[in-house]
């Protein structure tokens, strides 16, 4: 993940006192563990200021407003509390090359600060620490304690002290070129490695996209860089050092990233708040994303495994339950013909009712033959007793693993992060899991789902003819798709008796789908189900009015009746994906 550098932060800050400055702090929100968002208003506008000191993505931008759920962290409960209604005054870099922001506040404009907000963009060491008038610290995001740093300790109520002071060199716009080529070339190596070494406030990002608008490959090694290289390079490192001066910045999205120089950009951005924005937002989602997919998967797949055990221990009682009968029969056999049992006898051999062939019981030889009958006939009762009492408990580990194998299927499908929709559909997941006792709240702790938008992001296709495809993603949507919007004209398709996402064709009235439309709906449940590796999968359509959900079945489970049958092929849907995504 590209950290924000120097340069960036730079940019960041210059765009914020363009725009920001003086505003009025009216709430205070923490999105997580690392961010909080902080309402600013003008006179012209109203917008969110984030600031995060997440160890792979600290950065300080104008965002997206917060989702409407509680806030349950103390850190931004104790900001509002100091500085709800105060003025943001400054926006300052605590020294020159330093990555600390300081963020002033005082009750107006014009007046001294009373508290200052310090973000520490600096990597793994990144931090907010709130401070007042004499820069004695109220609060912090991260505390430090003295046994975690004696260099320098975070503690409500101890003076703030700045970072340790840079030890490189400082870049300056009036060393000269062949001070500047002799600093970095003193020891032969890379010339990126040789300029990060070198000098301060420079990032790998930064240097890559110089070089490469220099023409200089960053593996290249100093004593092979000719004159005219080095003056090139030069030529980039007084550009950038204007810009920073000029506080002129030309935003762009690279292949792999963003640049605020404009070197190596493909595609030029709004301003540099919308690039922070998108950008650490995406990554984050990504990483987000990863973690919660990986960690339902392997929660259900634990359950899984334990309800299959299960399932299968039940069966095999069931299973012996099947012999009772047999017991009845030996104990009636064995009434039958008393006056063939002799004292001390382990085993008798009676011939059958109807077949007439033998039929060896064993016996308790301290027993007598009508004691032996009635221990076979209680074997009976009890065998009986526990078809009836297991039964219902197999139907209901069936009935959970058939739930459950749906949420397995929805996991599955949604394999890759590419928007934020593709997040929000895992979370609802998670909800859905913590809903049904599958998961406790605290270790899944709600990030971004806001209930309001909840489930309005369907997979959504077209047929050949043009009508509407909707595909939920999860149980919920599934839910939502087929008992809430279907309407009276649409159709219901879904995998038979295989887990899988409910899938509706959207129908006008009077409108009749052609052979291609229905065969391309059933191509689409079949891949959105757990089949998709198949070559043919059978799917079921019916009207949405055929469609019901049992009293108490859990999310996603539907029954159906009036269904008709289509082959689904699912491997057309992955080979039409391909060539849309080359």
């Amino acid at each position: 993940m590209q950290p924000v550098d120097f340069t960036t932060l730079t940019a960041a800050c210059s765009e914020l006192r363009d725009e920001w400055l003086p505003s009025r702090l009216e709430q205070v929100y923490q999105r997580d563990r690392h961010t909080i968002a902080i309402a600013l208003r003008t006179i012209n506008q109203r917008g969110w200021l984030e600031i995060s000191w997440h160890p792979q993505a600290a950065h300080i931008c104008i965002s997206e407003p917060p989702p409407r759920l509680p806030d349950t962290f103390t850190f931004s409960q104790q900001l509002v509390h100091q500085l709800g209604g105060l003025a943001l005054i400054g926006i300052e870099a605590i020294a020159p090359w330093e990555r600390v922001v300081d963020l002033q506040f005082a009750r107006r404009p014009g007046e001294k600060a009373l508290y200052h907000l310090y973000a520490e963009i600096m990597g793994k060491y990144s931090n907010v620490i709130l401070t007042d008038a004499n820069n004695l610290i109220i609060t912090a995001a991260h505390q430090v304690s003295q046994q975690q740093s004696s260099v320098r300790p975070i503690q409500t109520g101890q003076p703030y002290e700045t970072p340790p002071k840079l030890t490189g060199t400082i870049p300056n716009r009036d060393e000269s070129l062949a001070r500047w080529q002799e600093r970095i070339s003193l020891v032969p190596g890379q010339i990126k490695r040789q300029l990060l070494k070198n000098y301060s406030g420079l990032s790998a990002v930064l240097i890559e996209s110089m070089l490469l608008a220099a023409n200089i490959a960053p593996d290249t090694n100093t004593d092979i860089l000719t004159s005219e290289d080095w003056q090139n390079l030069y030529a980039r490192w007084q550009e950038w050092l204007q810009v920073l001066e000029d506080k002129k910045f030309q935003p762009g999205w690279t292949k792999d990233g963003y640049v605020v120089m404009g070197w190596g950009a493909v595609t030029p951005a709004k301003n540099v708040q919308t690039i922070i924005n998108e950008y650490y937002t995406k990554q984050l989602n990504q990483q987000l994303f990863t973690q919660l997919r990986h960690q339902l998967s392997q929660k259900i797949s634990n359950i899984l495994d334990k309800l299959r055990t299960k399932e299968q221990t039940f069966a095999n009682r069931l299973q012996q339950s099947d012999r009772a009968d047999e017991y009845r029969q030996k104990a009636d056999l064995l009434m039958a013909h008393l006056q063939t049992w002799e004292p001390g006898m382990k085993e008798i051999i009676l011939p059958d009712f109807e077949t007439n062939q033998p039929v060896a019981i064993a016996l308790q030889p301290d027993k007598n033959a009508v004691q032996n009958a009635q221990n076979l006939y209680k074997q009976h009762q009890k065998l009986k007793r526990a078809r009836t009492a297991v039964e219902p408990l197999l139907q209901e580990v069936q009935t959970e693993i058939s739930y459950l194998e749906q949420v397995e299927a929805a996991i599955a499908q949604i394999d890759n992060y590419q928007t934020a929709e593709d997040l929000q559909a895992l979370e609802e997941i998670r909800d859905e899991l913590i809903g049904q006792k599958y998961l406790e709240e605290l270790d899944y702790r709600r990030t971004n789902t806001n209930n309001e938008n909840t489930s309005i992001n369907f997979r959504n296709y077209l047929t050949p003819s043009g009508f509407q495809v909707l595909i939920g993603r999860n149980n919920r949507q599934n839910d939502q798709l087929t008992f809430r919007l279907a309407g009276d004209y649409d159709l219901w398709f879904h995998a038979q008796e295989i887990p899988g996402s409910h899938v509706l064709l959207r129908l006008e009235p009077g409108a009749v789908p052609e052979t291609d439309d229905l065969q391309c709906v059933a191509n689409l449940a079949a891949y959105y189900s757990r089949a998709r590796q198949s070559d043919q999968v059978p799917v079921v359509y019916t009207q949405p009015k055929h469609v019901y959900k049992p009293k108490g079945a859990k999310p996603g489970i539907a029954i159906y009746k009036q269904e008709r049958i289509l082959w689904g092929k699912p491997q057309l849907v992955l080979i039409e994906k391909e060539i849309h995504n080359s």
